[in-house]
Order: structure tokens, then sequence, then C-alpha cells
């Protein structure tokens, strides 16, 4: 291809991959219901979009490394002291479990269905087992179920994918190492690519924690050190033996995130960015390898393979999973409906399939075309079938709001005592132990305290956060708070207003959402409750003179606060938040 042909397709790949997201982002549909037919159609249709023409040799090589990054990030998250009783037992049996069951009938499958070889089939259970986040994310975003279950399903999808990805590079060089007679020979190979990617990944992480323990770096030379390691460190090891690069990614990230004493930047706008781009770029040039002519006569075996793994497969491995705990027979059925395939799955076939075809290996060509058609048909089945599954199985959750209120001066305590009287499931965070015991004496339930130390709003999603009030009596924090939480939460976040000519390093200089109007800063929401003014609730339009209204909850259990810039119209059914003249009651 001529210079000008390989600027063209590359920059085309791009352009669909982020036009991609954002249409997928405005339909509020996974991003893969987009990528996938888009890549495909982009294939089929020109000559410009095909990566192998484009990249040549170094096409496989850059999808490895591209896996590495992603599984890196996917790592990251991978702090197993969050998990805790039931719902921990729930995800560890997920992940062993559906593993190893998922892995046997698919390749049990493989073979009448897709008539390949063995050593094919057993590739492609291997391939088949991930999930992922990037794909389960976005779908429990859209379908709001209960916190517990959402919890579960992003640690699955979560551990998933690492543990999917080293179980396709194990079984990859596996069937490498394999003769005719199976898989059983010259296995010795196999533990040595494994001990390759491992130590790799350890060696990486010992090297990187030292880095960003002794040098003071910033957020992005931080985030460079991290890709530069990776990235590194994958290349090496992929160069030592074939595709270990992938183990010591996750290795590393699991390393970086477990690792005492390491304080990683909790934001990472720009590796997020990045990975999102990539798992773009990825699909799109993976789906655009897969040509019309492979899919011949892939469909109905992809339909038989794709209802067993839905209708037998996930809601067997969902009953052994949750044997013993205290799950609901809904919640049981739910998670027993959510197993969507993705990134991992798209990408470890591309990377194995065009090695074990060049190896001779009967079927090898069947790959990739078949885990294309898995990961359509399973994104489209789930993401069109999770909502109304989630509303007839009663575990939703509820339309009203949950909102987090940072600080606790009584003030805050009383708020939100009152807005869980009103039926508001109210969340609570305090940095002082003197604080955290007065929400708790009040009955109200604790943030843990990593939650809001973390900056981050990866845990209030799993928390279910519909909203943030910052109400501490530090004006800096709430503004730089304010700042952090909007760019990580997808829910509104509020902030008291600093005093009028306050002169803070951040707060008078800072925009957002300011809670209440007419004056009322937090000073001087201090000093009227200290001289008596009390918080109270009343129907909307009903209260007592005097009062001043704070919120209003509408009567689905939905919060809207007054602003500065804004005072809501009360309708009927509101309540009001009230908060009393000086000395009264």
């Amino acid at each position: 291809m001529t210079a000008e042909q390989v600027l063209t397709g590359l920059g085309l790949i791009v352009v669909l991959a982020a036009a991609s997201q954002l249409l997928a982002g405005v339909l509020r549909i996974p991003a893969l219901l987009v990528l996938l037919p888009v890549g495909f159609a982009a294939g089929a249709l020109t000559d410009t979009v095909d990566p192998e023409k484009l990249l040549g040799t170094a096409f496989s090589p850059m999808v490895s490394l591209a896996v590495a990054v992603i599984l890196y990030e996917a790592g990251l998250g991978l702090d197993l002291r969050r998990l805790r009783g039931h719902d921990r037992r729930v995800v560890v049996r997920l992940i062993w479990l559906g593993t190893l069951i998922t892995w046997a009938a698919a390749s049990a499958l493989a073979v009448p269905l897709f008539d390949m070889s063995e050593r094919s089939a057993v590739m492609l259970g291997a391939i088949l087992v991930v999930s992922g986040p990037t794909v389960v994310g976005p779908l429990l975003h859209f379908v709001r179920p209960k916190e517990r279950l959402q919890r579960i399903l992003i640690w699955e999808g979560s551990l998933i994918d690492p543990v999917g990805g080293i179980l396709g590079a194990f079984v990859f060089h596996g069937v490498l190492s394999a003769d005719a007679d199976g898989l059983r020979s010259q296995i010795g190979q196999f533990w040595i690519s494994a001990g390759v990617g491992c130590a790799g990944g350890a060696i990486g992480a010992g090297l990187l924690f030292v880095l960003l323990r002794s040098l003071r770096l910033s957020e992005v030379l931080g985030t460079t050190a991290q890709l530069a390691a990776v990235i590194g460190v994958a290349a090496a090891c992929d160069s030592l033996r074939d595709d270990t690069g992938l183990i010591s990614a996750v290795v590393m990230g699991m390393a970086m995130a477990n690792l005492p004493g390491l304080d990683l930047p909790a934001r990472r706008p720009f590796l997020d960015t990045l990975v999102s781009l990539v798992i773009g770029l990825l699909f799109v040039s993976i789906s655009a390898t897969v040509t019309p002519a492979s899919l011949q006569r892939m469909v109905l075996p992809t339909i038989g393979l794709v209802g067993a793994l839905v209708l037998v497969v996930r809601p067997l491995v969902t009953l052994l999973a949750t044997l013993g705990t205290d799950l609901s027979r809904a919640e049981r059925a739910f998670v027993g409906w959510m197993a969507p395939r993705g990134i991992v799955a798209a990408a470890t076939a591309s990377t194995f399939a065009a090695a074990l075809v060049a190896e001779g290996v009967d079927g090898a060509e069947r790959l990739l075309p078949a885990t294309f058609l898995v990961i359509v048909a399973t994104v489209a089945l789930y993401g069109l079938t999770a909502f109304p599954v989630a509303r007839r199985l009663g575990v939703l959750r509820p339309a009203r709001s949950r909102p987090l209120l940072v600080g606790g001066d009584a003030f805050a305590v009383d708020l939100g005592r009152a807005l869980h009287s009103l039926g508001l499931d109210v969340l609570m965070w305090a940095g002082a132990d003197a604080e955290r015991a007065r929400i708790t004496a009040a009955g109200l339930e604790l943030a843990p305290g990593e939650l809001l130390a973390a900056a981050t709003g990866a845990g209030a999603e799993l928390e279910g956060i519909t909203g943030v009030l910052l109400l501490t009596e530090e004006d800096d924090f709430n503004a730089l708070a304010s700042v952090t939480l909007h760019e990580t939460l997808e829910g509104a976040v509020y902030r008291l207003g600093p005093a009028t000519g306050s002169r803070g390093v951040v707060a008078p200089f800072t925009g957002g959402e300011v809670l209440f109007g007419g004056g009322l800063t937090r000073p001087e929401l201090v000093r009227r409750y200290a001289a008596g003014a009390r918080i109270s609730t009343h129907s909307a339009g009903s209260g007592p003179p005097g009062h001043q209204v704070l919120f209003l909850v509408r009567p689905d259990g939905r919060l809207v606060p007054v602003t500065e810039d804004r005072a809501p119209q009360a309708a009927a059914g509101d309540t009001a938040v009230l908060l009393g003249p000086v000395g009264t009651p």
C-alpha cells in the first residue's frame, strides 16, 4: 500500500473508533454494539481499513501490547481487600467455577458445532471464558440493578478478564507444545512460558514500585512511567516467549494495586482515555479482519453455542457459585443472566488464531469469526434483555436518590437524618473520628474511609451514589473535591459556598453547583445552626413562615437542591427540607 493509503486507513480507523464510541454514548448503549458492526462494515466495504495490510507483521504484536495495557489497567482495580462476606464468596466461585465449566462446555461443543480439531476447540473454549468490565459496566449503568448485584458483576468482570488472558496464553502455549496425540506432550514448555510471564510481571512491578516511591512524579509523568514499564516488560517477555506479555501485564497491575505503601493516582484520566481509545481501535481493527466469506456457515453453529452458554452454562455456574449464600432467588437469576463477551475475547482470538493457523492447527481459521459472532450475539442479547429481565425479577435499583453527604458537623448529620426520614438511602462520609462516631450514633450509613480519600467515582459508582453534597468546614476541600468528583461521577456534585469576600486559596475561584441561595453560605449556615435554627421537613408550600427551603424531595424520591443559580418549583406531592429561623426548635 502507498503512504497515502496507509495514512487514510489509519486515520479512518481512529475516526471510526472515536465516532462509534461517541454515538454509543449518545444512544446510551454498550460501545461494542456500534464498534463491531462499524469495523466489520468498514473492512468489507473498503480496501483501506485492513490492519493486516496497513501494519503487516506488526499488527499482531501491536494488538498484544495494546491488550497488555488494557489488562494492566484492569489489574489496577483488583484490590481484593474490598471483597467481603458472601459477595466475596460468590465472586470467587464465579471466577474459578465459571472459568472451568465454561472452558469445558465451550470446548466440548465447539468440536461438533464448528467441525474443528480438539486443539482449536480447547483454544476457543479458553477465549470465551472472559466477560469484562468494558462490556458489563455500561450494561449495568444502563440497567441500574441493586448495588449488591452491580458490585458482584463488576468485580467478576474485572477479575475474569485477566484470568481469561492468563488462561488464553497458557492454553495457546499448551496447544503449540502438543503434538497430534494431545496437549500432554511437551507440557514443560507451557510452564516455562507461564514462569517467564509471572517473573517479568514481578520484576516490572518491583522496578515500577521503586521508581514511584523514590521520585515525586506528577500524575502525567507517573502515568507515563507506568505505560512505559508495562509496554517495555510485555515486549521483553514476548520477545523471550510469545504472548507471555499478557501474563506480565496482569501480574504488574495486580501487584501495583495491592502493594502496601504505594499511592498511585486514584484519578487516571490520561490512562483511562488511552485505554478507551485503544479498546475502540482494537475492536474496529479486529472486526475489519473478519470477512463476510469467513462467516459463511458459521451463524447457525454460533447460535447453538451461544444458546448453550446463555441458557445452560451460565445458569449452572451461578447456581453452584451462590449455593449457601444469602442471595435471593431473583438476585441469583439476574447474575445468571449477565455474561457478555468483550475486548479480551476478541483480542486474544485475533492474536492466537493467526499463530495457530500458521502452525497448521485444524480449525484455527474459524476461531476469530466464531469469537466475533459470539461477542455480537451475547452483547446484543444481554443489551436488549437485561433491563426487562431485571424489572421482571424486581432487582432494579429504586429511582429514588442515594446522596452522599460529606461532612460530620451537627447540621450535616441532622440533614442526613431528615433526608433518611423521607425514605432516601443516605450515605455519609467524614474524616475525623468524632464526626464518624456522630454519624454512626445517628443511625446513618457510613461510607468506607477510602471512598473520598481516593477522590474517584469508581467507588461511588459501586455504591450506587446518585449525587454528592460537600458540607465540610474546609471551603477549599469542598471546592477541590467538587472539581475532582465532577469529572469522575455521573451524578451531580454540590458544595457549600464560602463566605462572601473569602480569601481562600481555591474556593472563591472555583465554579460548580453551590448549594442554597439567599446568602446562605457555609459560615452563615453554621452561625444560624449554632443560634438555634434547625432542619425540618414539611409538605411543600405548607411550611411555617420564616423557614428557608434547602431541598425538595419529589414523590418518587428524587432529591432536588436549591442552588445559587436556581430554585426548583414545588409540585403536588413534594416534600420540602427547611432550615428554620434562629431560635426555633
